[in-house]
């Protein structure tokens, strides 16, 4: 038995020495989390799993309800879906004022739900504010302007803020999500965001093909970091949490360094991520006010030549006569936007098995979308 001890012991720790050699010592960390607060696996639900940073909010103004609020029967199709993908919460905003609200396992309308990738299409709205503020020349701009190391890259030197944005950059990145030690799971857990994302080459020419990469996300958030000289934070509640009168400050997970994890992870209230659908559907105004200027939200929300299905970090679907944009988050996190219908829904969740289609988009939005606009 002391031998069987004994060998056992070994190989455990043989194990333990291979994976910190190997750089995955991130898991031991994944482990720990997730044992003492929760689930296994990334959860729509771990705010408080990780050191954040606030996104301060200002003057919070609720939604108008409508005078049909909750009023109107959901269709047995789409209570069946939400039912089966774990839905945690559902909005539904027409012409402004909600229409409909409902809470799962124990969630209210204060409940921070976690964006994951929703915070790639919030990133491609804080470009457009540092464009209006003259920290960007535009979204064409080289990255190599402002982290000057890319100058000395084959492909890298190429690289521009669009390629980041429309998954476009050719960097040397597989996006994996079901094994623990892929990047991404390193990057979820990872103590050092901007040294993993600097050490990712460029594979091939920018702008050539489309290619789904987090990384580019977070070289993004380095970027706008730099320019700007705040915390992404701190220049998302300036620009966007304070104006827009959310009704919660929100978090934004970050590393030890204290930077944000840009490709995903800002934990918001479902009201206030609508409030976000509804400033892209008014083409960055809010209030009459211009947040965001219109022209760089026409060309954000504009399906790219290589992808048509995908603008700046937001999806598109146009080959209905029911066109729409979405926020897209891993599990089901879902900011849709149907400016016909003058409609934005939010719907947050926790189902990582969602049918897609030919173009990786979630056939449940065109569910979500086709039912919920013939709502009155």
């Amino acid at each position: 038995m002391k031998k069987i001890l004994s060998v056992f012991i070994a190989v455990i720790s043989a194990f333990v020495a291979v994976v910190y050699l190997s750089g995955y010592h991130f898991i031991f960390k994944a482990f720990a989390l997730n044992i003492k607060k929760g689930p296994i696996t990334p959860s729509s639900d771990d705010a408080d799993k990780f050191s954040s940073r606030s996104i301060p909010n200002k003057n919070p103004e609720p939604w108008q309800k409508s005078s049909s609020y909750n009023s109107t029967v959901i269709s047995e199709t789409i209570l069946k879906e939400l039912k089966k993908t774990r839905a945690s919460s559902l909005i539904v905003i027409r012409n402004n004022k909600i229409i409909h609200e409902q809470y799962w396992k124990d969630h209210d309308p204060s409940s921070l739900m976690n964006s994951f990738s929703m915070a790639k299409g919030i990133l491609s709205l804080l470009v457009g504010c540092a464009i209006d503020d003259g920290y960007l020349q535009s979204e064409h701009q080289l990255l190599s302007s402002i982290f000057p190391s890319y100058k000395d890259s084959k492909y890298g030197r190429h690289l521009t803020l669009y390629h980041l944005m429309t998954m476009q950059a050719g960097l040397d990145w597989k996006e994996e999500y079901h094994h623990p030690f892929s990047e991404n799971s390193k990057q979820y857990f990872v103590e050092d965001l901007a040294q993993q994302a600097f050490e990712i080459e460029c594979k091939e020419m920018p702008g050539q093909n489309y290619e789904y990469q987090s990384v580019a996300a977070q070289l993004l958030g380095l970027a706008l970091r730099k320019v700007t000289n705040k915390t992404l934070s701190d220049y998302l509640s300036d620009k966007i949490w304070k104006p827009l009168g959310m009704e919660y400050p929100a978090k934004w997970s970050i590393d030890k360094k204290g930077v944000e994890k840009a490709f995903c992870c800002i934990h918001a209230a479902p009201r206030d991520f609508a409030k976000l659908g509804q400033l892209v559907l008014q083409n960055g105004t809010w209030k009459e006010k211009q947040l965001i200027s219109e022209e760089y939200c026409k060309r954000m929300l504009t399906p790219t030549k290589i992808n048509d299905a995908f603008g700046f970090t937001i999806w598109a679907d146009d080959e209905d006569s029911l066109q729409y944009r979405f926020f897209y988050g891993f599990l089901g996190q879902f900011i849709i936007m149907i400016p016909d219908k003058q409609m934005v829904i939010v719907k947050t969740g926790f189902y990582n098995r969602l049918d897609v289609d030919k173009k990786k988009r979630p056939l449940q939005v065109k569910l979500f979308a086709e039912e919920f606009s013939k709502m009155v």
